[in-house]
Protein backbone atom coordinates (compact mmCIF):
# COMPACT_ATOMS: atom_id res chain seq x y z
CA UNK A 1 0.00 0.00 0.00
CA UNK A 2 1.66 3.13 -1.27
CA UNK A 3 0.88 6.13 1.19
CA UNK A 4 1.14 9.57 -1.35
CA UNK A 5 3.08 12.04 -0.18
CA UNK A 6 4.17 14.92 -2.35
CA UNK A 7 5.30 18.54 -1.54
CA UNK A 8 6.23 20.41 -4.82
CA UNK A 9 8.88 23.26 -4.67
CA UNK A 10 8.68 25.80 -7.19
CA UNK A 11 11.38 25.48 -10.34
CA UNK A 12 13.55 28.94 -9.21
CA UNK A 13 14.33 27.73 -5.90
CA UNK A 14 17.52 27.17 -4.87
CA UNK A 15 19.09 23.82 -3.28
CA UNK A 16 17.25 22.71 0.26
CA UNK A 17 17.63 20.07 2.84
CA UNK A 18 14.77 18.04 3.35
CA UNK A 19 13.33 16.31 6.29
CA UNK A 20 10.57 14.07 6.43
CA UNK A 21 9.29 12.23 8.81
CA UNK A 22 6.14 9.99 9.02
CA UNK A 23 4.47 8.96 12.33
CA UNK A 24 1.49 6.53 12.70
CA UNK A 25 -1.66 6.85 14.63
CA UNK A 26 -3.75 4.20 16.04
CA UNK A 27 -7.43 4.26 16.65
CA UNK A 28 -7.68 6.18 20.21
CA UNK A 29 -4.04 6.41 20.41
CA UNK A 30 -1.10 8.70 20.09
CA UNK A 31 1.39 9.63 17.01
CA UNK A 32 4.65 7.31 17.19
CA UNK A 33 7.53 7.59 14.45
CA UNK A 34 7.38 5.32 12.07
CA UNK A 35 9.78 6.25 9.36
CA UNK A 36 12.46 9.21 8.57
CA UNK A 37 13.94 10.17 5.45
CA UNK A 38 17.11 12.62 5.98
CA UNK A 39 20.23 12.13 3.78
CA UNK A 40 19.63 8.33 4.32
CA UNK A 41 16.84 6.38 5.75
CA UNK A 42 16.24 5.39 9.16
CA UNK A 43 12.94 3.28 10.17
CA UNK A 44 12.09 3.61 13.53
CA UNK A 45 11.37 -0.05 15.61
CA UNK A 46 7.75 -0.62 15.21
CA UNK A 47 4.58 -2.83 14.65
CA UNK A 48 5.96 -1.53 10.81
CA UNK A 49 9.81 -2.98 11.40
CA UNK A 50 10.85 -4.41 8.11
CA UNK A 51 7.78 -3.58 5.78
CA UNK A 52 8.26 -0.37 5.45
CA UNK A 53 9.92 1.06 1.93
CA UNK A 54 10.78 4.40 0.43
CA UNK A 55 9.04 5.22 -2.69
CA UNK A 56 9.79 9.10 -2.99
CA UNK A 57 11.71 10.52 -5.64
CA UNK A 58 15.00 11.82 -5.40
CA UNK A 59 14.75 15.46 -6.12
CA UNK A 60 12.24 15.26 -2.90
CA UNK A 61 9.14 16.15 -4.30
CA UNK A 62 7.40 12.91 -3.93
CA UNK A 63 8.11 11.66 0.18
CA UNK A 64 6.03 8.56 -0.25
CA UNK A 65 6.65 5.48 1.32
CA UNK A 66 4.92 1.53 0.77
CA UNK A 67 3.99 -0.52 3.79
CA UNK A 68 4.13 -3.83 2.58
CA UNK A 69 1.98 -7.06 3.46
CA UNK A 70 -0.81 -4.45 5.36
CA UNK A 71 -3.00 -6.15 7.66
CA UNK A 72 -6.09 -5.00 9.41
CA UNK A 73 -4.02 -3.85 12.56
CA UNK A 74 -2.77 -0.88 9.83
CA UNK A 75 -5.75 1.12 10.03
CA UNK A 76 -5.16 4.52 11.34
CA UNK A 77 -4.06 7.91 10.39
CA UNK A 78 -0.70 8.59 9.27
CA UNK A 79 1.38 12.01 9.13
CA UNK A 80 3.76 13.04 6.69
CA UNK A 81 6.00 15.95 7.87
CA UNK A 82 7.80 17.73 5.73
CA UNK A 83 11.11 20.26 6.70
CA UNK A 84 12.73 22.54 3.80
CA UNK A 85 15.69 24.74 4.97
CA UNK A 86 16.28 26.65 1.67
CA UNK A 87 19.80 27.72 1.45
CA UNK A 88 19.88 31.24 0.65
CA UNK A 89 22.80 33.36 0.89
CA UNK A 90 21.33 36.32 3.26
CA UNK A 91 19.42 33.89 5.76
CA UNK A 92 18.01 30.17 5.56
CA UNK A 93 14.42 30.33 5.54
CA UNK A 94 12.45 26.96 6.89
CA UNK A 95 9.00 25.40 5.31
CA UNK A 96 7.34 22.93 6.65
CA UNK A 97 4.12 21.17 5.43
CA UNK A 98 2.07 18.24 6.83
CA UNK A 99 -0.15 15.39 5.30
CA UNK A 100 -2.45 13.12 6.98
CA UNK A 101 -4.02 10.30 5.11
CA UNK A 102 -6.53 7.89 6.74
CA UNK A 103 -6.46 4.44 6.51
CA UNK A 104 -8.82 1.76 6.88
CA UNK A 105 -7.86 -1.93 5.95
CA UNK A 106 -10.79 -3.71 5.29
CA UNK A 107 -10.81 -7.84 4.89
CA UNK A 108 -12.20 -7.64 1.64
CA UNK A 109 -13.12 -5.08 -0.75
CA UNK A 110 -16.94 -4.78 -2.11
CA UNK A 111 -17.98 -4.99 -5.50
CA UNK A 112 -17.84 -1.25 -7.07
CA UNK A 113 -21.20 -0.60 -9.05
CA UNK A 114 -19.14 0.71 -11.88
CA UNK A 115 -17.22 -2.21 -12.14
CA UNK A 116 -20.53 -4.10 -12.10
CA UNK A 117 -21.61 -2.08 -15.00
CA UNK A 118 -18.51 -2.28 -17.10
CA UNK A 119 -18.14 -5.84 -17.15
CA UNK A 120 -21.95 -6.18 -18.23
CA UNK A 121 -21.29 -3.70 -20.96
CA UNK A 122 -18.29 -5.52 -22.00
CA UNK A 123 -20.05 -8.86 -22.54
CA UNK A 124 -22.89 -6.68 -24.18
CA UNK A 125 -20.45 -5.63 -26.70
CA UNK A 126 -18.47 -8.63 -27.00
CA UNK A 127 -21.99 -10.38 -28.27
CA UNK A 128 -22.50 -7.86 -30.18
CA UNK A 129 -19.51 -7.34 -32.06
CA UNK A 130 -19.11 -11.21 -32.75
CA UNK A 131 -22.52 -11.44 -33.91
CA UNK A 132 -21.61 -8.80 -36.37
CA UNK A 133 -18.67 -10.46 -37.40
CA UNK A 134 -20.35 -13.48 -38.54
CA UNK A 135 -23.04 -11.43 -40.18
CA UNK A 136 -20.16 -9.84 -41.99
CA UNK A 137 -18.87 -13.27 -43.01
CA UNK A 138 -22.23 -14.80 -44.43
CA UNK A 139 -22.20 -11.44 -46.73
CA UNK A 140 -19.17 -11.80 -47.78
CA UNK A 141 -19.16 -15.41 -48.73
CA UNK A 142 -22.72 -15.10 -50.30
CA UNK A 143 -21.03 -12.39 -52.20
CA UNK A 144 -17.60 -14.69 -53.64
CA UNK A 145 -20.44 -17.51 -54.19
CA UNK A 146 -22.41 -15.43 -56.58
CA UNK A 147 -19.31 -13.85 -58.22
CA UNK A 148 -18.15 -17.60 -58.88
CA UNK A 149 -21.67 -18.76 -60.06
CA UNK A 150 -21.73 -15.55 -62.84
CA UNK A 151 -17.93 -16.55 -64.00
CA UNK A 152 -18.86 -20.13 -64.31
CA UNK A 153 -22.19 -19.00 -66.34
CA UNK A 154 -19.91 -16.90 -68.67
CA UNK A 155 -17.14 -19.26 -69.15
CA UNK A 156 -19.62 -22.04 -70.15
CA UNK A 157 -20.97 -19.30 -72.73
CA UNK A 158 -17.79 -18.72 -74.16
CA UNK A 159 -16.85 -22.52 -74.37
CA UNK A 160 -20.11 -23.62 -75.92
CA UNK A 161 -20.29 -24.23 -79.59
CA UNK A 162 -23.60 -24.84 -81.04
CA UNK A 163 -24.57 -28.32 -82.20
CA UNK A 164 -25.49 -26.76 -86.17
CA UNK A 165 -21.81 -25.97 -86.41
CA UNK A 166 -20.36 -29.54 -84.51
CA UNK A 167 -20.35 -31.56 -87.68
CA UNK A 168 -18.64 -28.50 -89.65
CA UNK A 169 -15.98 -28.02 -86.79
CA UNK A 170 -12.73 -29.37 -89.03
CA UNK A 171 -10.75 -27.07 -91.18
CA UNK A 172 -9.98 -27.64 -94.35
CA UNK A 173 -6.44 -29.05 -95.11
CA UNK A 174 -4.79 -28.15 -98.17
CA UNK A 175 -2.04 -30.87 -99.93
Amino acid sequence: MKLLCISCMKREEVTASTVVEWFYRPEGGKDEPIYEHRKMNHEFPSRFSGRIQWNGSKDMQDVSITVLNVTLNDSGIYTCNITREFEFEIHRPLFTSSRLIHLTVVEEAGEDFTSVISEIMMYILLVFLTLWLLIEMVYCYRKVSKAEEAAQENATDYLAIPSENKENCAVPVEE
